[in-house]
């Protein structure tokens, strides 16, 4: 491990140290000593957290929201890739299509919630949809602008050598995006994460949206705290998963 790379642990370390001295310092400061304030310091927090690992059902909760944010990122993806070659590779079409998209990117997902309910109900269907919606623009749009960035001698050489169009989609084209595709994914992941939660608010019964729910229903605050504080930590875990397959994918480029 190089000295740049410990030296931007140590400092990446720093900052949430930092982070967690303010988070002490607004309770002390601001709260009451035996008020509902020391329900959300430091150590209520992180006990109710060592507590909450050792449920069996905080783990069937982390399970299912991940399995939507995969599937609403997988259909992302299936529309999104696809949509974005289209657009990348004809000036016609962008031109025709960029005003509609960005006047549906614009639109919050989360404003056509009660739309979706009442067409597909409460359950998997609608927290499946509006987190596609919300994760296929990043992809759709970074997947266009790396078609737009591909050497035109690749594409040249393509023709020069008579291949097809599905031979030049698999070896030049797509290999030329997934760059792109990455960059678009981890993208993606940052907002199904934000969408995801209150998605999980709909009515179902399990999933960690839904157990924000339940502990402040159940008035747990320092467990709707250790929630909280899981769920920024199981974000920051799916953001590094992806941007350590984009710096392997640009490595091996």
């Amino acid at each position: 491990m190089s000295k740049d790379t410990i030296s931007g642990w140590l400092l990446g370390l720093s900052g949430l140290a930092g982070l967690l001295f303010l988070w002490w310092g607004g309770v002390k400061v601001f709260g009451v000593a035996e008020g509902l304030s020391a329900r959300f310091s430091l150590a209520a927090t992180f006990s109710s957290l060592w507590e909450l690992f050792g449920r069996g059902e905080l783990y069937l909760h982390i399970v299912v929201s991940l399995k939507r944010i995969f599937v609403g990122l997988f259909l992302a993806l299936l529309v999104g890739v696809p949509l974005g070659l289209l657009v990348g590779s004809s000036r016609n079409l962008e031109a025709a299509t960029t005003p509609a998209f960005q006047f549906l990117r614009m639109i919050s997902p989360l404003s056509w919630m009660p739309i979706v309910v009442m067409l597909m109900g409460v359950g998997d269907q609608p927290i499946y949809f509006l987190l596609a919606f919300a994760a296929v623009w990043p992809i759709m749009l970074n997947t266009a602008a790396g078609v737009r960035q591909l050497d035109p001698r690749w594409l040249q050489l393509s023709k020069s050598l008579s291949a097809t169009r599905w031979e030049t989609l698999r070896r030049v084209i797509i290999p030329g995006v997934v760059g792109h595709v990455l960059t678009g994914v981890r993208l993606a992941i940052g907002i199904l994460w934000i969408v995801l939660v209150p998605c999980e608010m709909l009515g179902v019964s399990a999933g960690l949206g839904y157990y924000i729910l339940d502990t402040r229903d159940r008035l747990a605050y320092s467990e709707l705290m250790a929630m909280v504080l899981l769920i920024g930590l199981l974000g920051f875990a799916l953001d590094a998963f992806a941007r350590g397959l984009h710096q392997r994918w640009v490595r091996a480029g």
